[in-house]
């Protein structure tokens, strides 16, 4: 019998702690800048927010799942998957995709209207990612731009309109999250090679990997110190920045190409310290500067 469990496991549902710290800065930005109707409001727009990130994210990593069991089976370090093992069906999976799929898109209908018109945008963007891995090695590129929708599409459910900070914070993630994922696909080198698959490890070998995930995470870094400068944002927003920043330096001191023991140590914790950390000094600092 399949349980939540399984499907939590699935998708990866503690990875949830990459982007959602960043939805939660375009959301309460929002919140600061422009305010809402009353607290009730709020309150439901917020969980809103919550649900939309949760269904997104489980039809992505879902569909991900689905689309690449073949490749799963084959991979020593993939194969004890859901999907490969049996636990759960491919046709359970690929419902679970639709079912996520539909409660994003009934989500954003209550936001407004503008998130309900983008739904199938971002829809495609998250899913799409799933196919690069086969063509490009970009891909990782492509996640991250997946993962950036985050904070402006938390800023759209609050203001209804784009702007220049939460398009930094997404810039941010653009580069954070392709630097981060680059690391993780050092594991993977070997085999993706031999079924012809691409990513920037397989295409350039390990050590210029690394270098490219150093300039992107400097990139990334970058995009937060502009935010930060931009936003006028005080004390504790660069306290933030100074732990984030940490975090990055702290995981490219775990990996080399010749040892990826800490491979897992660098793109769970270090990152998942970086964006929770990060996102609740910026947020903090929001209420400080209202």
């Amino acid at each position: 019998m399949i349980t939540v469990k399984n499907y939590l496991s699935l998708v990866k549902f503690s990875h949830t702690i990459f982007a959602m710290p960043f939805a939660m800065i375009g959301f309460f930005l929002g919140i600061m800048q422009h305010g809402v109707a009353d607290i009730k409001h709020a309150v439901i727009l917020f969980l809103l927010v919550i649900l939309c990130m949760v269904s997104a994210r489980s039809a992505a990593m879902a569909f991900n799942r689905y689309l690449d069991r073949s490749f799963d089976a084959k991979n020593p370090r993939t194969a004890i998957r859901e999907i490969p093992k049996g636990i759960i069906s491919p046709n359970s999976a690929l419902r679970f995709v639709i079912l996520s799929s539909l409660v994003f898109i009934l989500a954003t209908f209550f936001i407004n209207s503008i998130c309900f018109y983008l739904s199938p945008v971002a829809l495609f963007v998250i899913l799409f990612y799933s196919y690069t891995k086969r063509f490009t090695p970009l891909c990782h590129l492509v996640l991250g731009l997946g993962l950036s929708l985050a904070p402006i599409g938390a800023y759209l459910a609050v203001t209804g309109r784009f702007d220049v900070l939460p398009l930094l914070f997404s810039f941010a993630v653009i580069f954070w999250v392709s630097g981060f994922d680059i690391i993780y696909a050092l594991q993977d080198v070997d085999f993706d090679q031999s079924q012809n698959l691409y990513s920037i490890p397989s295409v350039t070998g390990k050590v210029k990997a690394l270098r490219i995930s150093e300039l992107l995470h400097l990139l990334s870094a970058a995009c937060v110190v502009f935010a930060g400068w931009y936003g006028h944002f005080h004390i504790l927003y660069w306290l933030g920045i100074a732990v984030f920043a940490g975090m990055l330096l702290y995981q490219h001191s775990l990996v080399k190409p010749d040892d990826l023991r800490k491979v897992n140590i660098a793109f769970m914790t270090a990152n998942g310290i970086a964006s929770v950390v990060f996102a609740v000094f910026v947020i903090a600092d929001l209420f400080l500067k209202k």
